[in-house]
C-alpha cells in the first residue's frame, strides 16, 4: 500500500473514531455525517465503514430517527463522481434504511466507482432483502446480476440469474444467459488445478470446448424431429402450460426453415389471442426478425460466392427492407407492453434512428440511459441524431459528455464518439478543433475510416487560407 493510501486511511479512521464517539451519546446525525467524511477518505472501507454505518442507520431507526427531509432528497439524490453519487446514496440508505431505491443507486455508484468490496456488500444486502419481499423486483434481480459479473463474483450472477429465470421461467435470453454464467464459473474456478498447473487448466477448457462442439454437431436433423414429436405430446397432454408452447416453438425454430418457423409463430400468435399474454407475441416477433436475417446470411453468401448475380443483389435490398420494417414493429409493440424496459426502448430507438425519425429516436434513448449497460451507447446514438438534425452544438455537448463518463478512454465505443465530435465541430465551422480531434484518432489509428482523407481536407483548407 503506498504512503498516500495509508494516510488517507488514517485520516478516515479519525472520522470514523468521531461517529463511534457520536453514537455512543446518542447524536446519531453527527455520527451519519462523520461516516461519510470517513468513506469519503476511504470509500472500500468496509468493517470501520459501510457496516458500522449500516449498524448505526439500524439503531438510528430503532430510536425513532427521522428520514431524510425534501431538501436533504434533492441534494443527494445525484453527484458528479461515482463517489460522490456513491456517499450521497449511503447518506440518504442510513437515514431510511428500509428504502432499496436508494442501496440501489448506492451500488450503481459503488459498481462504477470501482469499489469492490462494498460492491459486493451492498449488493448481498439488497439481494436478501429483494428476497425477502411479497412481490421480488425482476429489474433488481438484473441489475445484481451485472453487478456480480462486472466483479467476478459468477456464483452470485448465477444465483440472481436464477432467481429472474423463476419470475420469467419462458424467457429465452435468460436461459442462454445462464448457460454462459455457468460456464464462466467453470472456467474462473479451474484456472488452476490442486498442483497449480495452469497449462493443464487451460488444456482441460480446451477438452470441455470441444466436447461441447461435437456435442451441437450430434444434435442432428433426427434428434430435432425427435424433440419436435416430443414437444407436440407434451402440448397435447397439458396444453394450458406456457412452458410447453414456447418449448414447441423453440423446437421447431431449431430447425430453421421457413415452414416450422412460420408454424412456430402461428403457434405463438394463436396463444396470444387467447391469453393476451405478450410474451407470446413477443418470442413471435423474434422467430420472424430472425429468419429475415438468417435469408440475409444466406444471400449475401451467394453474391460473395458470385459478385455479378444480380438477383441475389435486389433480393438482398428487399430483405433489407423487410428486416427494419420487422425490426421497428417489433421493438414498437415491446415498448408498448413493457413500458418501464429500458432495454426495449433502446433497441427500438436505435431502429427509429436507423429509420430517420430522429425526432421519435431521442426521447426513448434519453429514457434508455438510465440502463448502465446502455448509457453511453445511447448518449453516443443521441448525440448522432442531433447531428443528423443539423443541432451541431448539442451534438458536440452530448459526445463530450458521453466521452467524458466512458470508462475505457481508448475503446472502439470512444473512438466513433470522438470521431462524431469532430464531425461536428466540422459542420459548425470550427475546423481548428475538428483538426485536433481528428490527428489525435489518426496517431491512434491512421486507418480508421476516412481519417486520413479528412485530416488531409482541413489541413489543406487552412493553409489556403494563410
Amino acid at each position: 500500500m503506498s504512503e498516500e493510501n495509508v494516510a488517507w486511511l488514517a485520516k478516515a479512521e479519525v472520522f470514523f473514531e468521531r461517529a463511534d464517539k457520536a453514537a455512543k451519546t446518542n447524536n446519531f446525525d453527527y455520527a451519519v455525517d462523520m461516516y461519510i467524511e470517513g468513506l469519503a477518505c476511504a470509500p472500500d472501507a468496509l468493517h470501520s465503514g459501510h457496516i458500522a454505518l449500516r449498524q448505526l442507520a439500524l439503531l438510528r431507526q430503532v430510536k425513532g430517527g427521522k428520514k431524510p427531509s425534501v431538501m436533504e432528497k434533492v441534494k443527494r439524490l445525484t453527484g458528479k463522481t461515482p463517489l460522490e453519487q456513491m456517499l450521497n446514496a449511503e447518506y440518504l440508505f442510513s437515514k431510511d434504511p428500509d428504502h432499496l431505491p436508494y442501496a440501489e443507486a448506492l451500488l450503481k455508484a459503488a459498481t462504477a466507482g470501482g469499489y469492490e468490496k462494498t460492491t459486493q456488500w451492498i449488493a448481498d444486502l439488497i439481494f436478501q432483502a429483494n428476497n425477502a419481499l411479497t412481490k421480488p423486483s425482476f429489474k433488481t434481480y438484473m441489475h445484481l446480476k451485472d453487478c456480480y459479473i462486472k466483479i467476478k463474483q459468477f456464483d452470485k450472477a448465477i444465483a440472481a440469474c436464477q432467481q429472474t429465470i423463476r419470475l420469467k421461467p419462458n424467457d429465452g435470453e435468460l436461459a442462454e444467459e445462464f448457460k454462459t454464467l455457468s460456464a464462466e464459473l467453470t472456467v474462473s474456478r479451474g484456472k488452476y488445478d490442486q498442483e497449480g498447473d495452469f497449462r493443464k487448466s487451460m488444456k482441460d477448457r480446451e477438452k470441455q470446448e470441444n466436447f461441447q462442439n461435437q456435442a451441437s454437431v450430434v444434435k442432428t436433423q433426427d434428434y430435432r424431429a425427435s424433440a419436435i414429436e416430443q414437444a407436440r405430446k407434451n402440448l397435447v397432454a397439458e396444453p394450458q402450460l406456457p412452458r410447453n408452447i414456447f418449448k414447441l416453438a423453440d423446437v421447431l425454430a431449431e430447425l430453421q426453415t421457413d415452414k416450422t418457423d412460420e408454424e412456430a409463430r402461428q403457434l405463438l400468435e394463436s396463444a396470444y389471442k387467447n391469453t393476451g399474454d405478450f410474451s407470446f407475441q413477443e418470442k413471435a416477433g423474434k422467430i420472424k426478425v430472425d429468419n429475415i436475417k438468417r435469408k440475409i446470411g444466406e444471400v449475401k453468401e451467394l453474391i460473395e460466392k458470385d459478385p455479378q448475380q444480380s438477383d441475389a443483389k435486389v433480393e438482398l435490398g428487399k430483405l433489407n427492407k423487410g428486416l427494419k420494417v420487422a425490426e421497428l414493429e417489433h421493438y414498437r409493440r415491446c415498448v408498448k407492453n413493457y413500458p418501464t424496459d429500458l432495454k426495449m426502448k433502446y433497441e427500438y430507438g436505435v431502429r427509429l434512428m436507423r429509420d430517420e425519425k430522429y425526432d421519435d429516436a431521442i426521447p426513448l434513448l434519453q429514457e434508455a440511459q438510465r440502463e448502465p449497460k446502455h448509457k453511453i451507447s445511447a448518449m453516443s446514438k443521441i448525440g448522432l441524431c442531433f447531428f443528423m438534425k443539423g443541432w451541431y452544438a448539442d451534438a458536440i455537448d452530448i459526445f463530450t459528455q458521453a466521452l467524458d463518463q466512458s470508462e475505457i478512454k481508448d475503446s472502439r465505443a470512444a473512438k466513433e464518439l470522438r470521431y462524431n465530435l469532430a464531425r461536428s465541430y466540422e459542420k459548425q465551422g470550427d475546423t481548428e478543433k475538428a483538426l485536433e480531434i481528428y490527428r489525435k484518432i489518426a496517431q491512434l489509428d491512421f486507418g480508421y475510416k476516412d481519417i486520413r482523407q479528412r485530416v488531409d481536407k482541413l489541413r489543406n483548407k487552412q493553409n489556403n487560407k494563410q
